[in-house]
């Protein structure tokens, strides 16, 4: 099988379970051909991610001569095909003047990805996220292109899923992913009742092997938190500052690392000021999956305060390193934290209950958490496994080339 995947952007740091999904498949014996509109190769520091780049195509450093001349080319040689992906352009644009001006890029972008794909002889299409890479892939679809799949993760899609149609797209598709048992009871929201057995879970997952026994609960009286991901509205990293401060008035002795980057930046090291907690903080920038997996070693427990999520990687990768976390109750965090077995789930945009939440950590034995750490890695071993969850998408992706 030779199967294209569909991405905005990639390979970057904040989608490393993508390329872990990818290379799965490929141990399987699918020939997986990467499409990316676009990458940054400048913000890329994992060596993973950087021999992922060379090997991916990215499609809009064609140029737009290049596109344009794809479009022409397929409205000559299949204008019935042409048509149909005009038109589903046009309704997925909206009503407004700029969103059919960019469906109509998305257009171009497909005729050139439809073209590829016939060169490179792919069975089929699988995307990752709801946005304009499903969209480009159901337009290739609509061109006369191979059929495809989407991956939808939460929360941007969520939080527009009229704007980027996601019940034409999830019609459209040959079926539909969704990461987690809360992102399929969204996806059903937003597709007719027809289209729900087409929507299957499969989880992201992690590599094991790169996970072996935890290292040891570090020792002394300080509660070491970790906190990893893109400092974006979101994530909440900006409530982190105040309930530090709140739980050191409280006399716990804590400190905090932030791992990640991104436009929140200034206003977090602006918190970090206000409170007085600079001293108990340390800011790392982004790190390679060695250097994560180094800090978790060097933690207590993982710290995850969002306001939205799919179903985070940072906590699978913390309960396979042994970490207990400390996670808001929203979207999939429940379906992997257990109160008092895997970690602490508090209310979202609670600061009081976030500061309970470190509290309550550096209030429980080293011994525990080791306990706690244990679970959190046996289930999430249990239900993350990259290889058993690629097995269930290629199993679908054949059932789908079959029909």
């Amino acid at each position: 099988m030779r199967l294209g995947y569909l991405l905005n952007t990639y390979p970057q740091p904040s989608v490393t379970f993508v390329r872990r999904e990818i290379h799965a498949l490929e141990r399987r014996g699918i020939s997986v051909h990467r499409f990316a509109m676009r990458s940054d190769r400048d913000a890329l520091v994992d060596p993973a991610d950087l021999q992922e780049y060379d090997r991916t195509e990215l499609v809009l450093q064609a140029g737009a001569g290049r596109l344009l001349r794809d479009l022409l080319g397929m409205m000559v040689a299949r204008p019935a095909g042409f048509v149909r992906a005009l038109a589903s352009a046009w309704q997925m644009g909206g009503r407004s003047a700029q969103g059919r001006l960019r469906h109509l890029i998305y257009l171009a972008e497909a005729a050139h990805v439809a073209r590829r794909a016939e060169v490179l002889g792919l069975d089929h299409l699988h995307a990752h996220f709801g946005t304009n890479s499903a969209a480009v892939a159901a337009l290739v679809r609509d061109l006369g292109g191979p059929g495809y799949s989407f991956t939808v993760h939460g929360p941007e899609e969520f939080d527009s899923p009229l704007a980027l149609s996601l019940g034409r797209k999830v019609t459209g598709s040959e079926f539909t992913v969704a990461i987690s048992a809360h992102g399929r009871s969204q996806l059903c929201r937003w597709a007719d009742y027809a289209d729900w057995p087409r929507i299957r879970v499969v989880h992201c997952g992690i590599e094991p092997a790169r996970f072996p026994q935890p290292a040891a609960m570090p020792g002394g009286g300080t509660l070491r938190l970790v906190n990893i991901g893109r400092f974006a509205e979101q994530k909440g990293q900006l409530l982190l500052p105040e309930a530090l401060a709140m739980a050191r008035a409280r006399g716990v002795d804590v400190h905090l690392t932030l791992v990640g980057d991104g436009p929140m930046r200034p206003q977090i090291e602006a918190a970090i000021a206000a409170h007085g907690v600079g001293d108990e903080v340390t800011l790392t920038g982004w790190l390679d999956e060695a250097g994560v997996r180094r800090v978790l070693a060097e933690s207590h427990a993982l710290i995850l305060p969002s306001f939205a999520e799919g179903l985070p990687m940072v906590v699978m990768e913390a309960m396979a390193a042994g970490r207990p976390v400390i996670a808001t109750y929203i979207a999939g965090n429940p379906e992997l934290v257990i109160p008092g077995e895997t970690g602490w789930l508090v209310a979202a945009g609670d600061t009081e209950a976030l500061a309970k939440g470190i509290i309550d950590a550096a209030g429980t034995s080293g011994e525990h958490l080791h306990r706690m750490g244990q679970a959190g890695r046996a289930r999430v071993l249990q239900r993350h496994d990259i290889d058993r969850e690629a097995e269930k998408l290629a199993r679908l992706i054949e059932e789908a080339t079959r029909r």
